[in-house]
């Protein structure tokens, strides 16, 4: 049976250099892949899927509009499909990421979508909370913070270089540093309010 995957991380831990890898495998052994990224990211050029190695390749640049089974139903009788691999995304729509479901379900195709579980303040993004939801599979691709840890937030860094707490959600191009949730203080900067205890450690 054909599954869903979700290959999640923090940033800069080569998330986008593994997908490149996976289609490069398929297609050594003949096989023909799909390479979707969304159209808002302009990072290497749009409808580009670059890893910060250098490697790049175009892809299909879905906005959030598309109807992702509907593409890959059209490419997969025009020539046989094998795999479909998703850069990005946490940029998905729950409709898309429930089409990649029956992509997997109905077509017997696998999907491996590569993102973020979080943003900047550490919420999740839509298209990770499905993802997480109902992937059959969810493997973590592992970096780490300055201190040494496992890192697992995404920090958001202005160009002077001072952490940003505020902003919308989706911004691209702004730079990020991968840090670990105590390094990233979470209590500090998530929507959800607390406040610790007088006398409780910094």
């Amino acid at each position: 049976m054909a599954k869903l995957y979700f290959y999640y991380s923090a940033m800069n831990a080569g998330k986008s250099t593994t997908l490149l890898q996976s289609a490069h495998n398929y297609e050594e052994r003949g096989m023909r892949v799909l390479l979707l990224t969304p159209f808002i990211d302009e990072r290497s050029g749009r409808g580009v899927i670059g890893s910060r190695i250098g490697l790049e390749r175009p892809a299909f640049a879905f906005t959030a509009g598309d109807d992702l089974l509907q593409y890959v139903w059209d490419q997969h009788r025009a020539q046989t499909v094998s795999c479909v691999l998703v850069d990005e995304a946490q940029f998905l729509t729950p409709r898309q990421v429930l089409q990649l479901t029956l992509v997997c379900d109905r077509l017997g195709i696998p999907v491996l979508c590569y993102g973020l579980r979080t943003d900047f303040r550490g919420e999740p993004f839509e298209g990770s909370k499905y993802l997480l939801a109902w992937a059959d599979e969810m493997v973590e691709i592992k970096t780490i913070c300055r201190t040494g840890k496992k890192a697992t937030m995404n920090a958001r860094i202005d160009a002077a270089g001072q952490r940003v707490v505020a902003g919308e959600q989706v911004q691209i191009g702004h730079n990020y540093v991968a840090l670990s949730r105590r390094e990233f203080e979470l209590d500090k900067v998530s929507p959800v309010s607390y406040e610790c205890p007088d006398g409780f450690p910094e």
